[in-house]
């Protein structure tokens, strides 16, 4: 290594929100390509299940008036792909090696060593919108709302993954162990399965059509449907966002917690 002249000052790199932003994001985005395992089962799972669901409700769901059940599905496929993809099983191997402790010894940004993994997870989510939206058009699903519908729907299924993610991030930072990252996914199943899944809400009666009221998953997937049928709608898109919102305080305000809870203990 050259020797450094006399009176030639050495001066580290500027550190700061931005900066750190882009360093843990892009060693992030590097290690998804190293885990394909991770993305896919991310796949496998909502082709297989909106065959399945098709296949076996089709004819059925179609004698309502009006209803394209193959259309009507396609959202609820994005969501099965999108929804707990995260680097949150990194986090914990991080943990587990002692990196993230000599990281959180560094001046690295707190909310930058969050958001730069959940830059990532973004780019990822929206990348596993594209095989499903193909294997819709295949099966003859068009967007009336055309190109601009299309990256919309990418754009909040996007969204929504990123939102989603807090909840196995929290996890990550609170336990450091794997199997229990692994099964935040079960936390989706009662914000799917207690919405309009299968039929329109309109169709839905008793505690079921009330309980999807209160549902934010119930506003995203109408948002997801008015980009495929319906057209543009001011109304719908924006409860959709407020729901996207509403979840994103809580999971992310749980992250931030317990990312600091974790970082104050070293």
């Amino acid at each position: 290594m050259a020797a450094v002249a006399a009176g030639q000052t050495i001066r580290g790199r500027k550190a700061g929100f931005i900066r750190d932003l882009i360093s843990v994001s892009e060693r992030a985005v590097r290690s998804v390509a190293r885990d394909p395992e991770t993305t896919i089962p991310a796949l496998v799972i909502p082709v297989f299940m909106y065959l399945m669901t098709v296949g076996a409700l089709e004819d059925f769901a179609e004698s309502i008036p009006g209803l394209d059940y193959r259309a009507f599905q396609l959202p609820v496929a994005v969501l099965f792909a999108v929804t707990g993809i995260s680097r949150a099983t990194t986090v914990v191997a991080d943990i587990q090696s002692g990196y993230f402790d000599r990281l959180v010894m560094t001046p690295v940004n707190r909310l930058a060593l969050l958001l730069g993994l959940m830059v990532a997870d973004f780019f990822l989510v929206v990348a596993l919108t594209i095989p499903v939206i193909i294997m819709g058009f295949i099966a003859g699903v068009g967007f009336e709302t055309g190109i601009a519908g299309i990256l919309v729907f990418m754009f909040l299924a996007g969204i929504w993954g990123l939102i989603f993610s807090g909840f196995p991030y929290a996890i990550a930072f609170k336990t450091g162990n794997a199997a229990a990252v692994n099964t935040s996914f079960l936390l989706f199943f009662p914000f799917l399965f207690m919405t309009s899944l299968f039929v329109p809400q309109d169709q839905m009666t008793g505690w079921m059509s009330t309980a999807a009221d209160f549902n934010p998953v119930t506003y995203l997937l109408a948002a997801l449907r008015s980009m495929i049928y319906g057209g543009w709608d001011a109304q719908v898109m924006r409860d959709g966002i407020i729901a996207i919102a509403a979840v994103g305080v809580v999971s992310i305000g749980m992250a931030l917690a317990a990312l600091k809870g974790r970082a104050t203990r070293k």
